[in-house]
């Protein structure tokens, strides 16, 4: 954990948020300024400033953020269509610097349509 990173604060229940998914290495949570009728971020607990510290060791726990996306959205009703967005670096529009919606620690969910 990283005190000075937003997302580990939430993790640690320091900030509040409305978890929605949580499991010992990923946790997600909507979007306090949602972009999208649905705009979940998906987290992993290990603290990383970028996708480019990801390591091989990470793969699996990065493939698991994919599948909770999945999951969420089948819960959510949200099979007719998502997306699912890593941003990486200033230039993909990264903001916060220990990876979220605009920063590749989180995994975005979003549909542009609500659940029918």
């Amino acid at each position: 954990m990283s005190a000075d990173c937003l997302f580990c604060k939430i993790a640690a229940k320091k900030i509040p948020s409305k978890i929605i998914y949580e499991d010992p290495d990923i946790f997600a949570f909507e979007d306090i300024s949602p972009q999208a009728p649905t705009h979940i971020l998906i987290c992993p607990r290990k603290h990383f400033e970028s996708l480019n510290e990801a390591t091989p060791e990470d793969q699996a726990l990065l493939g698991k953020l994919q599948l909770v996306a999945a999951q969420l959205a089948r819960e959510r009703k949200l099979l007719a269509g998502y997306r699912t967005v890593l941003n990486n670096g200033t230039g993909a529009g990264q903001s916060v610097f220990g990876m979220s919606q605009l920063a590749p620690r989180c995994l975005i969910l979003a549909a542009t349509t609500a659940a029918i």
